[in-house]
């Protein structure tokens, strides 16, 4: 198995604990996490209920506080024993995409506003912002719904709008729940190939949580959780294919086609 040179994380995290409550009724939700995420690099996570998966994506995503370890995004130590970034809001905006199992929109914004809301609010220029999510709606095959209200989406559809969010600012990382479970084989495959394009292209470093069989073997590496502990394992690495249109898989399309435009 090749492993990653400390160069080359986008995401590291050493001995990371999380306890919830104190006295007898704790609870050790993370015991001792250690995971490595290369830039350009998308890695699965998987686990049983309550084993520590969302605790472990809410603190790498500075939501919740762990107890104790050390985590860091590129070459920033962002906790360790405790924070070490002083706006978290900030963080999260600009260098953390979530791609949660709901998708959350903003039911007053239209499709295109609530993709292009994130770039808007870190200050590109609403133009540049609007044409941005009208790229990724585009790429996620949902630009026929760009002026729709999320009211009027499907649970699929919606699901592609929220992944479209999470793109939009390009952060360097991803962390994403269950991100395909709504979708049947051929988007799921489809979320798969952009969330590889983008590792790819802007060098994010991807975290999928997932339990969908579908993706599993598209993994080259996978972390399991258990109480609270992590082991990591080869995956299978299979390739990434599109369906042709008589339903014979064919080779998924090369950098440089219209469906592998940066993202």
């Amino acid at each position: 198995m090749a492993h990653t040179t400390s160069a080359d994380h986008g995401i590291r995290i050493d001995g990371l604990r999380k306890r919830y409550g104190e006295g007898d009724t704790a609870v050790e939700a993370l015991k001792d996490v250690n995971l490595t995420v290369a830039s350009g690099e998308v890695v699965g996570l998987i686990g049983p209920s309550g084993s520590g998966k969302s605790t472990l994506l809410k603190c790498l995503g500075a939501v919740v506080e762990p107890t104790g370890g050390r985590m860091s995004v590129g070459e920033r130590v962002i906790y360790d024993d405790g924070w070490k970034i002083g706006d978290l809001r900030a963080l999260r905006r600009d260098s953390i995409g979530f791609i949660f199992q709901a998708p959350y929109l903003i039911p007053f914004l239209d499709v295109t506003d609530n993709v292009a809301l994130l770039p808007m609010l870190a200050g590109r220029p609403n133009a540049e912002a609007r044409a941005r999510a009208r790229e990724l709606l585009q790429a996620l095959d949902v630009d026929h719904r760009a002026r729709a209200q999320p009211s009027e989406l499907s649970g699929g559809e919606q699901q592609r709008v929220a992944i479209a969010r999470a793109l939009a600012n390009r952060p360097p990382v991803i962390l994403a729940d269950e991100p395909t479970a709504p979708l049947d084989s051929e988007r799921a495959l489809a979320v798969m190939r952009i969330l590889h394009r983008m590792a790819s292209h802007s060098g994010a470093a991807i975290i999928v949580v997932t339990h969908d069989e579908k993706i599993i073997p598209t993994f080259e590496r996978i972390y399991h959780i258990r109480d609270g502990r992590t082991y990591e394992e080869q995956g299978e690495g299979r390739p990434l294919v599109a369906a042709a249109p008589d339903g014979v898989s064919s080779p998924a399309p090369q950098h440089g086609g219209p469906a592998s435009r940066r993202l």
